[in-house]
C-alpha cells in the first residue's frame, strides 16, 4: 500500500521510509529516494520518468532510466511531495493508476512494479482546498498515513537518539565521550525546533 508520512522538517521521515522498506516483502528490491523540492521543476519529470535520446537539449545519447524504472521491484520515496508542480502531479497520477511509465520524448510504455512512500511537512488537505495539490492524487497517496510527532512531543526518545548518535560520533572522531547527567537535563529542557536533525548536529558539535 502507498504510505504518506507527515512530519516537521528534521523529524526523520526518510529514515521511517527506509525502515518500512526494510521490513517489507520488497526489502530485497531497491530503495530509491528523491527530494522533490531540490529538483528544478523542468527536470523533475525526466528524473522521475526518464527520457529518450534527443528529448531535449543536453539529453544523454542513449536516453536515461527514470527513478520509477530504477525502483522497479522495490520502493520509491518521494520526499517533499507537496512541492511538485500540478503538471507533474497529473503524470504521477497516471503512472500510479496504469503502473507503467512513458519516458519524456518517448512513445513506448514501460511496466513498473513500485511501492510509493511519500512525505511532506505541508497540510496537503489545505493544499488541495487551495488548488495547489490534486485531490485525486492525494487520496491515491494517502492509503496508510503516518504522523511523526516533533521531538519536543516525544522527549523520551532523546536519550536513545543521543546514545546512538554518540556511538557514531565517537567512532568517527576516535573518542570515548559521554554526556553527563547535567548535560542530558539541558537536552531534555530544550524545545528542538530542528527536531532530530538538530539533535544529531548538537551531539556532533559537543563531541
Amino acid at each position: 500500500a502507498a504510505v504518506l508520512i507527515h512530519g516537521e522538517t528534521g523529524t526523520g521521515k526518510e529514515l521511517f521510509a527506509q525502515s518500512i522498506h526494510n521490513a517489507s516483502s520488497r526489502h530485497d528490491g531497491p530503495f530509491v529516494a528523491i527530494n522533490c523540492a531540490a529538483v528544478n521543476n523542468n527536470l523533475l519529470e525526466s528524473e522521475l520518468f526518464g527520457y529518450e535520446a534527443g528529448a531535449f537539449t543536453g539529453a544523454a545519447k542513449g536516453g536515461r532510466e527514470g527513478l520509477f524504472e530504477l525502483a522497479h521491484g522495490g520502493t520509491l520515496f518521494l520526499d517533499e511531495i507537496g512541492e511538485i508542480p500540478r503538471e507533474t502531479q497529473v503524470e504521477l497520477l497516471r503512472v500510479l493508476q496504469e503502473k507503467e511509465v512513458r519516458r519524456v520524448g518517448g512513445n513506448r510504455v514501460i511496466p513498473v512494479d513500485v511501492r510509493i512512500i511519500t512525505a511532506t511537512n505541508k497540510d496537503l488537505i489545505q493544499e488541495t482546498m487551495e488548488g495547489r495539490f490534486r485531490e485525486d492524487l492525494y487520496y491515491r497517496l494517502n492509503v496508510v498515513p503516518i504522523e511523526i510527532p516533533p521531538l519536543r512531543e516525544r522527549k523520551r526518545d532523546i536519550r536513545p537518539l543521543v546514545e546512538s548518535f554518540l556511538k557514531d560520533m565517537n567512532k568517527k572522531y576516535r573518542y570515548q565521550k559521554r554526556f553527563a547527567d547535567a548535560a542530558m537535563e539541558i537536552l531534555y529542557s530544550y524545545v528542538w525546533p530542528g527536531n532530530v536533525r538538530e539533535l544529531k548536529n548538537v551531539v556532533e558539535q559537543a563531541v
